[in-house]
């Protein structure tokens, strides 16, 4: 018999288990039973070819259309080329060599499974030598292919070395031999919602005789998952409410009703109703932990400055934290000017009530560095903005109330909890955490389920509209032309322009790939300077710069001294330039959807409409393209949240494609799964309520150590 903690080696012999180890990370019985099927397939039906990616290994169940076998041109031998379809799409298959069995084989009108490696030919996607297994949806006889009995065939994430169909026969194999699995939700719970039993689900869910079956299977594992990522943030939520904070409570008189006084604009309606609920926070005597998201532009910081007057009100020290040298310094040089004398505190000319704001990063000169810890030390800088440097153990607040971190996903939990530490007499700072990344209310439960959660819609008057075009390279060349002309032209009227690069160019080269490396800023600069944008000033910017240089780049971009600003992603949250109207993105298939609304974000600031152009040489068809086409679409932030998640495959949703690693959860789908997240977030804070370290809950403590280990949680507060 087997059991779930089974080395998969005892279990298949070694030749299998070390193809599951090596290709797809599976180890043991457990592993491999939560390696879900990506998809199931009903007998007879064709896959939906479309949305096939370049460098993905897909599985499909196509129907061959033709196969033609022609003479290779360098070397002995031919090449065999059959065409499978799903009846809609085409896709090209090459086999390479004398194999006049396969062309007798691989006959028009036969159906099977193609698994390989999806390529790029002449435009064109293509599996070079894919493996195949043939079947033949009308015959009762008992195929190679044990799973094509059933009506659903389940298709498996699988990977060169391990096809999908040798995933489903050692499934098989083990199911056939499980001991009886220990559940780890209590039995009164499945009760009383409705749910199998574990191994019921497993079961079910690799060999479901109906999609009735299936459907409760994944139902039950999808609470497993939603619970284990519930239970751990009700558990963050619990001990964060428990410590004690810095009252802050708001100052008739004070430096914060002066900044409103002297505001040259209304705020909006959103600003103000924000505004209040984090005044109320920070009057607590319990942290605050408030999310704030936001459309670019939407006025996030305005809002974060009037909180931190507030704190400074209360006797309290601020603190600003931004991902990068560049936005650090820009979000000190805009606080100083939002508030003009109100912030000149020590200067002549300053306000009686004035505070002063501090910068504070990693490679500041040691003079500058040493005033500006003193500064901080001391209580002088009622505001320290400032990276990560600001929580490193040797920098020293004298009263700290007050926490804005900007931009959450660049931050790991680790240094969240570092500032959460930093509190004067063993209390909490109240935190408020900022994302122009607008979020979906499923995707805030359940990746920021430890925060409240504030929102800002509403965009401030003024803001000028940005037209969005992809310039598809491979298939258009000559656009990539014209959008430089266009460019030069933007700057012939007195603008300037962004160019973004997913990479800097002093990197090691990377042999990981057989696709081309991303377009580097250190490449780029020069070839530009020479050729297509002749005659023009560009500046180059990246993270790698020293800081005075960084800053002397952005000034002399700021200021107009620079006409184009060859970048990293170091301009894409926080940069503000309202002269310059276009933003060029290189491969800009490289990019995430956020990351792509944020640096769209950074033109049409003025009063002149923005252009940004999508440069990319991913294949019309792709799901790639389809993404960037989302991104040209709309400029709606929260919409583009919704087409990302719908874009994003399953398993990718809070899995390997944003993390790196493999993740413990694959079936739970952030736009469909609202019910089961809210049900199982109503239920995980009951639990933690009356039992914080689930003492009396073993299974669900099993469950959270399984589903959602150490690396996933801190992934989850990264996200």
């Amino acid at each position: 018999m087997t059991e779930l903690s089974d080395a998969l080696t005892r279990v298949l012999g070694a030749k299998t288990a070390k193809a599951l180890d090596t290709s797809l990370g599976i180890g043991t019985v457990a592993e491999l039973l939560r390696h879900y099927p990506r998809r199931y397939a009903r007998r007879g039906e064709l896959t939906d070819i479309a949305g096939l990616e370049i460098g993905e290994h897909a599985t499909v169940l196509a129907r061959v259309e033709r196969a033609t076998k022609k003479p290779m041109r360098q070397r002995r031998g031919s090449i065999l080329e059959v065409t499978i379809t799903d009846g809609q799409r085409r896709l090209s298959c090459a086999f390479f060599g004398n194999q006049a069995w396969r062309e007798r084989e691989l006959r028009p009108g036969k159906t099977g499974l193609f698994a390989g490696k999806v390529t790029a030919f002449r435009n064109t996607l293509q599996l070079a030598n894919p493996e195949y297994e043939l079947i033949d949806p009308e015959s009762d006889e008992i195929s190679t292919l044990d799973s094509f009995l059933a009506e659903i065939i389940p298709v498996y994430p699988a990977a060169a070395g391990v096809q999908s169909w040798t995933i489903g026969r050692a499934v098989r194999q083990v199911l056939d031999t499980l001991d009886p699995v220990e559940d780890p939700l209590p039995e009164q719970l499945r009760e009383r919602h409705g749910l199998g039993d574990l191994q019921e689900a497993l079961r079910q869910i690799h060999r479901p005789e109906s999609w009735e079956q299936l459907d409760e299977a994944r139902e039950r594992l999808k609470w497993d998952e939603a619970m284990a990522i519930q239970l751990i943030f009700a558990q963050r939520r619990h001990s964060a409410v428990s410590r004690p904070a810095p009252a802050c409570p708001p100052k008739p008189g004070g430096i914060a009703a002066a900044f409103d006084e002297k505001l040259p604009f209304e705020l909006t309606a959103g600003q103000r109703e924000v505004g209040e609920a984090i005044a109320a926070d920070l009057a607590g005597e319990h942290p605050m932990n408030r999310l704030l998201q936001g459309e670019v532009g939407s006025g996030k910081t305005i809002v974060a400055l009037r909180a931190m007057l507030q704190a400074v009100d209360a006797g309290r020290q601020a603190a600003m934290l931004a991902p990068t040298e560049v936005l650090a310094a820009q979000h000190a040089r805009s606080l100083r000017e939002m508030l003009g004398e109100l912030g000149q505190a020590g200067e002549l000319g300053s306000a009686d009530n004035a505070t002063r704001i501090t910068l504070l990063t990693g490679s500041m000169g040691a003079k500058e560095r040493k005033q500006a810890l003193l500064d901080t030390a001391s209580g002088a800088a009622g505001i320290v903005v400032g990276t990560h440097a600001l929580i490193q153990e040797h920098v020293t607040f004298a009263d700290l109330g007050f926490v804005v971190v900007d931009e959450q996903h660049r931050f790991g939990v680790e240094q969240r909890d570092a500032l959460r530490s930093r509190g004067a007499d063993s209390t909490s700072p109240h935190v408020l955490v900022m994302t122009a990344t607008p979020i979906p209310r499923t995707v805030a439960m359940t990746v920021y389920g430890d925060l409240e959660t504030s929102s800002l819609r509403e965009l401030p008057a003024g803001r000028s509209p940005i037209s969005t075009s992809v310039v598809p390279v491979a298939e258009k060349p000559a656009w990539l032309d014209r959008a430089w002309q266009r460019l030069v032209e933007e700057v012939g009227k007195g603008h300037q322009a962004y160019i973004v690069c997913p990479r800097i160019g002093d990197e090691p080269p990377s042999d990981k790939s057989d696709k081309r490396p991303p377009i580097a800023v250190l490449d780029l600069a020069p070839q530009l300077a020479e050729g297509p944008l002749n005659g023009l000033r560009i500046g180059v910017l990246h993270g790698r710069l020293p800081s005075d240089e960084k800053d002397a780049v952005m000034r002399a971009f700021s200021t107009g001294k620079l006409d184009v600003l060859v970048a990293t992603t170091v301009i894409e949250v926080g940069v503000n330039v309202p002269n310059a109207t276009v933003m060029m993105i290189m491969d800009a298939d490289r990019f995430g959807v956020s990351q792509l609304h944020q640096l769209r974000g950074r033109v049409g600031r003025g009063n002149v409409p923005g252009l940004c152009l999508l440069v990319t040489d991913a294949l019309d068809g792709t799901s790639t393209r389809a993404r960037l086409a989302a991104v040209e679409s709309t400029l709606d932030g929260f919409e583009l949240s919704k087409l990302d998640l719908e874009l994003r495959r399953e398993g990718d949703i809070l899995g390997a494609a944003q993390s790196g690693k493999r993740s413990g959860l694959k079936l739970l789908s952030l736009l469909e799964d609202e019910d089961v997240i809210a049900r199982t977030r109503a239920v995980a804070q009951q639990i933690v309520a009356s039992d914080p370290e689930l003492a009396e809950y073993p299974g669900l403590a099993r469950l959270v150590s399984e589903v959602v280990d150490e690396e996933r949680a801190e992934f989850l507060e990264k996200s």
